[in-house]
């Protein structure tokens, strides 16, 4: 029953991103049918999800995979809270291409059956999910910071082409994209707490020392942001850079099989 419900999702994904490529030509009927190809899409993973937690055996995201099939689901989930505005439907070229991809590469490794797992206990659970939606919290942000740059650099070149769509102003994508990512790491701290108070510690490893750099790189963005004016195109570079990051800690941090 679980491994059906990937495909309604997989197709929607893909479905939303070819359809808000077509966004670019000028507002019309493909942003909506995008949208609402996320809409179903996260609607079938969530019911993915509810059947993985009803079948499984304890925890059923704590391999790699499981937990990039949950993260998936929070970061469409939280695109969702903008991405249905006219405005902010093109920030979905950031989003679902890479929701759909991840969502593969988890059914691909297993993350989207139901198997049979240890019960890791309630705190570290807890940590499991504020560390994901910490990381997809700052997977958003990084993606109005590349919906910024991407405006920024054809404004710039007078492209009369992104006159013609429906974009947030430069300055509400900055202080959006900046609140999210305080709020995101307000999260991703508090799953770092939780898990260092979970953990013996000999479990410090380098995964966990690098999530910690990754929080203390988005502490020192938004503090250089009150303190030094670093605001635009510069803010929005080291939010891309944080997405960078996370690429390369989500596969490492504690959910290997």
């Amino acid at each position: 029953m679980a491994e059906l419900l990937v495909w309604p999702a997989l197709i929607a994904y893909g479905e939303a991103a070819v359809a808000y490529a077509g966004e670019l030509r000028g507002p019309g009927v493909a942003g909506r049918v995008g949208t609402w190809g996320v809409r179903i899409g996260w609607l079938a993973q969530t019911a993915l999800l509810v059947v993985q937690a009803i079948d499984a055996d304890g925890f059923p995201w704590a391999t790699w995979a499981g937990a990039l099939n949950l993260f998936v689901w929070l970061v469409v989930g939280a695109y969702l809270i903008w991405g249905c505005r006219p405005r902010y439907r093109l920030l979905g070229l950031a989003v679902m291409p890479l929701a759909a991809a991840l969502l593969a590469a988890a059914w691909a490794g297993g993350g989207t059956g139901v198997t049979a797992r240890d019960d890791p206990g309630g705190l570290l659970a807890l940590h499991a999910g504020l560390m994901l939606a910490g990381f997809a919290g700052l997977t958003l942000a990084a993606g109005m910071a590349a919906l910024y740059l991407w405006q920024e650099r054809h404004l710039k070149r007078r492209d009369a082409r992104v006159l013609r769509l429906r974009l947030p102003p430069l300055d509400a994508l900055d202080g959006l994209s900046a609140r999210t990512a305080l709020v995101s790491l307000g999260v991703l701290l508090s799953g770092i707490v939780i898990g260092l108070a979970s953990f013996d510690r000999g479990d410090f490893d380098a995964a966990m020392a690098v999530t910690v750099g990754i929080a203390s790189t988005v502490a020192g963005a938004l503090l250089l942001r009150r303190t030094a004016g670093l605001r635009g195109r510069r803010f929005a570079q080291l939010l891309v850079l944080v997405l960078v990051l996370v690429g390369i800690v989500l596969p490492l941090t504690h959910f290997a099989s």
